[in-house]
């Protein structure tokens, strides 16, 4: 597998990622989605600015196309090197970057939040999906650097096993372009890799969601509202299972459950980009969206 390959997977698996987090963005105000852009299909008006989902995601591009591997000390000084305080990050990054930056142990930092059980949010498994497109070939590998990106920041074992579900997710949607699975044959391969506990929880009731509407499914699952990978990632696969060969579709389905909706369009964007690959990103959307710096 040629460096060039493993690049083109993972600049569309980003190319999704951003333009789900910058459409998502659009539409935390509910008037949107209610009667508004949502209910209309209407594209939210101006540019759209991406948040930190891509900002962290940028990062792991870079990392994995400069080591082919996660390096969790590069990683952390990547993280805070690229901290714009102006992209919405979570509440503990805005002491902890910058402190990393000025040499503090990302180690001490991260795992003394919480009381020392770390933070089980959505970060680490809003940025991770380029992981899964650049060791797609080799889910082993997949699992092995999603981890080491979530641990960074995130050292709750439900932030590992979350990172590692949107990661597998975007793996094999890429590994079944030519194939594709059912939703709940999706969801079972996904399942098989993420560790026991929580999010594996809610991955299997996804698993009895087949008939329900995308905000009964919301509702029942959580989509991002309590800001965990618990009560989102779940939510997150059921949608990018249920719509894969449409990534217009996707997005507007996820949007419509509300909740956390930059990470979840942007998880969702990241897997379903793998599956459609770079063209099926439509270039109305792309154009939408704030340039991405080079890589």
């Amino acid at each position: 597998m040629t460096m060039d390959r493993k690049k083109e997977r993972l600049m569309e698996a980003l190319e999704g990622l951003s333009v789900g987090d910058a459409f998502g963005q659009n539409f935390f105000d509910a008037r949107k989605i209610i009667g508004g852009w949502e209910a209309k299909r209407e594209l939210p008006p101006g540019i759209w600015r991406y948040t930190d989902d891509t900002i962290t995601a940028i990062s792991i591009a870079e990392i994995l196309l400069e080591y082919d591997r996660v390096i969790q000390d590069e990683l952390a000084m990547r993280f805070a090197q690229s901290f714009d305080p102006a992209r919405g990050y979570g509440p503990s990054m805005y002491s902890t970057l910058p402190r990393i930056k000025r040499g503090e142990d990302w180690r001490v930092l991260f795992g003394s939040l919480f009381g020392g059980e770390g933070s089980f949010g959505n970060g680490a498994a809003m940025r991770v999906a380029p992981v899964g497109a650049y060791f797609a070939k080799d889910l082993d590998l997949v699992v092995e650097n999603a981890t080491l990106s979530a641990q960074v920041t995130h050292q709750h074992p439900e932030a590992t096993a979350g990172a590692i579900a949107v990661a597998v997710g975007a793996a094999i949607a890429y590994q079944t372009r030519q194939t594709p699975l059912k939703p709940n044959e999706f969801i079972e391969e996904l399942v098989t890799h993420v560790p026991e506990g929580d999010v594996k929880n809610g991955l299997r009731q996804a698993l009895e969601c087949n008939n329900m509407e995308t905000k009964a499914v919301a509702k029942l699952l959580g989509a991002g509202h309590r800001i965990t990978v618990q009560d989102t990632v779940p939510y997150v696969i059921w949608c990018a299972s249920r719509y894969l060969n449409d990534f217009e579709e996707a997005l507007w389905q996820t949007v419509s459950g509300g909740g956390d909706m930059d990470t979840t369009c942007a998880m969702v964007g990241g897997i379903v980009a793998c599956h459609v690959g770079g063209d099926g990103i439509p270039n109305k959307w792309i154009s939408k969206r704030e340039p991405l710096p080079d890589i």
